[in-house]
């Protein structure tokens, strides 16, 4: 059957009779009650990745009803399938890991089903970033709907926002100010909704960029959970999913090098989670595009931080729409993006800005010439503990300590990091540097969110808020503090991080953008001769963890499989 078939038609199953597939498939979808007039209408797959283990995408039930409309009301027949769903804090051994698996299990959904378009429903953390990995391999018709963000808490006359707070709060905790009866509290006031976290976290981030990117309805990275707004962009989305089908309008077409660009500024803007460079580089590879770093790194001492949202800034996500969210934004940005890049709208992100909300008196989005921070949100660092680069979000770190020197202070594994951190024994400083290694997409495996190291204990209770902290795995984008994350190459593969041991002295310089151990290159040679990889994980020798482990790629080029990427 030809490539350009639709509907029912197209993707037969493999019979050695084509009219045989075709009458074979109608038989069986007949039994779910479809008439002939619902079959031979334009097929719109929408993602189902509702869990009752994901209450970031409890609304995802009355976002399908939604969409679905939409798409009926266009002429089109919605076929909902369901897909795996993650969520970040009910996915062990972390969300990342899950994360290919996920983006694997999208892309062949896709290509196995007969569908002309797909709406792709995803909120938490990771799934967006899966939806668009996969949307970009198969390059059928797309368009992202996000969840959107939950409504704030309150607690005792404060307001507060999962997860920024959440880890705020844990650490005043640790540090004996609030005690358990607090603690017990706040499990039911931090999260009080629906939706993602309603911070500028990773998921809020990931939904600012795909928007910037053209791949959502205007405000759909926005309008929080559980607002009408949300059902409306459902069903708008449904709607405009027939015609991006109908017309054949690609991801690649959307996603392309200036799309990305666009994301990256946005990135910058709004102060977003480390984690979005990590997943925009995994999305961009699957279409062939290598991200440049050191034009992000030179976008981001151009591009002001002008969103003032937790963890960089005071608001959350709901005062971000109410702004004018991504659309007023843009209109600030207008020197620095590519406004002619087109968008699943059917418009221009030009026109797009051209209609933004314009908010008298917002604080929100600040205007380009009085921004809440210049000289980068997100930093890219180089020297010799990071060959392949690092992370620094500037934004959320203490400015007294982005230009530091310490003793290292080594932490060989997560396990030894839980067991000696809070440890009154531990020869450690305010001054010191926390190293944390073997927490990397190999070393870990699947480099989770451990880079936000705690302050240990003592020095907690000390009033000490903030340390340099460096490590080859992630951090939340909800956490702030000085903190160098993704340095690669990772340790478990003999990265120089490997090499560091406690007593040595580090040097982080963000200006330069830099992170160096002060350690003769000799020496490192000694080192390296001794040095030996750590031992295997349990269960590295079956099933997806040994496919991981064998074929995940690092950091800077988004931790995703290499035989995902397209041939260079």
């Amino acid at each position: 059957m030809a490539a350009t078939e639709k509907g029912l038609r197209k993707g037969l199953t493999s019979y050695g009779d084509e009219r045989f597939s075709l009458f074979l498939r109608r038989v069986f979808i007949k039994a779910m009650g479809y008439s002939d007039d619902a079959l031979d209408r334009p097929i719109v797959g929408i993602t189902n990745t509702y869990s009752d283990f994901n209450p970031c995408h409890g609304n995802v039930p009355d976002l399908i009803e939604a969409a679905k409309r939409g798409v009926m009301l266009a002429g089109g027949l919605p076929m909902v399938f369901p897909t795996i769903s993650i969520h970040e804090s009910f996915a062990h051994p972390t969300s990342m890991f899950l994360r290919n698996l996920m983006a694997l299990d999208t892309e062949e959904m896709i290509r196995a089903q007969p569908m002309d378009a797909v709406v792709l429903i995803g909120g938490c953390d990771k799934t967006i970033p899966a939806q668009l990995m996969g949307a970009a391999s198969a390059d059928i018709p797309a368009i992202v709907l996000p969840t959107g963000p939950m409504l704030v808490g309150h607690h005792k006359g404060e307001v507060l926002g999962a997860c920024t707070d959440c880890r705020r709060l844990w650490a005043s905790y640790r540090a004996g100010n609030i005690d358990e009866a607090d603690i017990e509290e706040l499990t039911g006031r931090l999260a009080p909704t629906r939706g993602t976290c309603m911070v500028m976290g990773t998921a809020s981030t990931i939904a600012c960029m795909t928007e910037a990117m053209g791949m959502t309805l205007p405000g759909a990275a926005s309008a929080p959970a559980t607002h009408a707004d949300r059902i409306r962009l459902a069903e708008a989305s449904g709607t405009a999913a027939v015609r991006l089908g109908r017309d054949g309008v690609l991801p690649s077409q959307i996603m392309t090098r200036a799309a990305f660009r666009n994301a990256l500024i946005v990135l910058q803007a709004i102060g977003g989670s480390t984690n979005g460079l990590i997943h925009l580089a995994a999305i961009a590879g699957r279409l062939g595009i290598a991200l440049d770093y050191q034009e992000f790194d030179r976008l981001g001492r151009e591009v002001p931080v002008l969103v003032d949202l937790k963890p960089s800034g005071d608001h959350y996500m709901e005062h971000f729409h109410w702004a004018g969210g991504i659309p007023r934004l843009m209109l600030e940005l207008q020197d620095h993006m590519d406004l002619s890049a087109s968008t699943v709208g059917g418009i221009s992100l030009a026109q797009v800005a051209a209609r933004a909300e314009l908010v008298p008196n917002q604080t929100v989005i600040r205007a380009a010439r009085d921004p809440i921070a210049t000289g980068g949100g997100l930093a890219f660092l180089g020297g010799n503990l990071a060959p392949s680069g690092a992370l620094l979000k500037r934004s959320a770190a203490t400015p007294r300590l982005l230009r530091h020197e310490g003793r290292a202070v080594v932490f060989d594994s997560i396990e030894d990091m839980t067991t000696r951190i809070d440890d009154d024994a531990l020869d450690v400083t305010a001054d010191d540097v926390l190293v944390l290694r073997n927490a990397g997409p190999k070393g870990a495996p699947g480099m989770p969110e451990a880079g936000y190291i705690p302050i240990p204990r003592k020095l907690a209770r000390a009033g000490v808020k903030d340390m340099v902290r460096i490590s080859d795995a992630r951090m939340s984008g909800t956490a702030f503090g000085t903190i160098v994350l993704h340095i690669a190459p990772e340790a478990a593969i003999g990265g120089p991080l490997a090499l560091v041991r406690t007593g040595d002295r580090i040097r982080l310089d963000a200006e330069a953008r830099r992170i160096d151990l002060l350690v003769d290159d000799a020496e490192l040679a000694v080192r390296r001769v001794a040095w030996r990889p750590p031992a295997a994980h349990p269960g590295a020798e079956r099933g997806y963890k040994r496919l991981f482990l064998q074929e995940v790629t690092q950091a800077d080029q988004g931790c995703d499989f290499a035989f995902c990427r397209p041939p260079s």
